[in-house]
């Protein structure tokens, strides 16, 4: 393609438009006074640098032809991509709001540095696309691209990310949790195997605070829930196998109901659960037993869209992702010291176990992980140690070495 264009001003403003224009392929630009042409990148020499009277017809022109050319090349090199991003969890939790207020902003824009990729987002929470514990099969089944996983909800498809739950009375601050899971599932070999397995790339994920015993009782030793009824998620009831108490399978949408009607006397939970559902109204007793903190969700996204993504998009989601996982920590603190507040105001009392009670519980229960182990093989063994061996070079101290019973 050949392209005549007059020139109608000295060398500088020439150079100007010529380095506007390298995307053109050939052209030409022709003296009015002497005829003469100029290929593209040659300097105008001494002759060509005469003063030419400017005309402002051919500036418009030529500005115009400069800002199309400009336009049309940068449009048709932009990559636009597509992605849905599901959870059956509503954006009350942090956990999905941080998507929004986070994590696709931030991706936005690293990309906008280059605009070499435009990502167009859908946001489909609160069970739109997918029910709670069904994202991972929604992203298997391309109904959504990216979403937030439930760990506690695949003990059978995903059983070595169930690790935290294996090693309970040990940090009760999620911080190190969040940063030791975060690495282990993006670089130890089983835990991004077990991801890339079910077609999915780990991204970042999140931690609870720490777990602890919401009763209708007062408890001030472990034996104090001897004959009771004590519910959760199936992981931490593994945690009372020792101490007489009877567990009940349940969530959160149940416990408050439950707890009221007395199907159950206490549930194992963290207080940034149990405030927000006014637990302190049926069960007022909240004993920090410093079960520890868990790792129970993680963000991900399928294979196939993060290939699209190219190496630009995927280091802009990586640096998204690890905005995201700092504040998700930065809040969910934030929200611990609110929520032990908004539990003392409804009326509900605090109290903790002493540390000897508290070692005392550690060394009555079942180890949890024999029996995952026992389940899962060595592997599962081999993430244990790496996950309590990673915590203990944070410097948390478990009070059982649930890795060399």
């Amino acid at each position: 393609q050949q392209i005549e264009i007059e020139l109608f001003e000295t060398q500088g403003l020439l150079l100007i438009f010529v380095a506007s224009m390298r995307s053109i392929h050939r052209i030409h630009f022709t003296n009015e006074l002497t005829g003469s042409k100029v290929p593209l990148g040659t300097y105008p020499t001494p002759e060509h640098e005469k003063e030419i009277p400017v005309k402002m017809s051919n500036i418009f022109r030529l500005s115009t032809l400069v800002f199309c050319a400009m336009t049309a090349t940068a449009a048709s090199a932009q990559q636009e991509i597509k992605i849905t991003v599901c959870s059956g969890q509503a954006p009350v939790f942090s956990f999905v709001r941080l998507i929004g207020q986070s994590f696709i902003p931030t991706v936005n824009a690293e990309l906008a540095k280059t605009g070499k990729v435009k990502i167009t987002w859908n946001e489909a929470y609160g069970g739109t696309l997918a029910k709670i514990g069904g994202e991972l099969e929604a992203m298997q089944q391309g109904i959504c691209d990216m979403g937030v996983v439930g760990l506690v909800f695949h003990p059978a498809k995903l059983p070595l990310q169930q690790v935290s739950f294996m090693a309970p009375f040990g940090p009760t601050d999620l911080r190190p949790v969040v940063k030791v899971m975060n690495d282990m599932n993006r670089n130890n070999p089983l835990l991004r195997g077990a991801w890339e397995k079910h077609n999915q790339v780990f991204l970042a994920g999140t931690a609870v605070d720490d777990y602890g015993l919401f009763a209708n009782f007062p408890v001030t030793r472990y034996e104090d829930v001897n004959g009771k009824k004590i519910a959760s998620s199936p992981a931490p009831l593994s945690w009372l196998k020792g101490t007489g108490a009877t567990g009940v399978t349940s969530g959160l949408p149940s416990y408050y109901n439950d707890l009221k009607s007395g199907v159950y006397g206490g549930v194992l939970t963290f207080l940034t659960a149990a405030a927000p559902i006014k637990l302190f109204e049926v069960a007022p007793n909240y004993i920090q037993t410093g079960m520890g903190s868990t790792f129970p969700g993680a963000l991900t996204m399928n294979k196939q869209t993060w290939d699209k993504l190219g190496a630009e998009g995927q280091a802009a989601v990586r640096a998204a992702a690890d905005i995201y996982a700092t504040r998700y920590v930065t809040e969910t603190q934030t929200a611990v010291t609110n929520a032990e507040a908004a539990f003392r105001a409804g009326g509900g009392r605090v109290s903790a176990l002493s540390p000897a009670e508290r070692d005392r519980w550690a060394k009555a229960i079942e180890n949890p992980a024999k029996a995952w182990i026992a389940q899962n093989g060595q592997p599962a063994r081999d993430v244990l140690k790496a996950y309590m061996d990673a915590l203990r070079a944070e410097g948390v101290k478990f009070l059982r070495d649930w890795d060399k019973e």
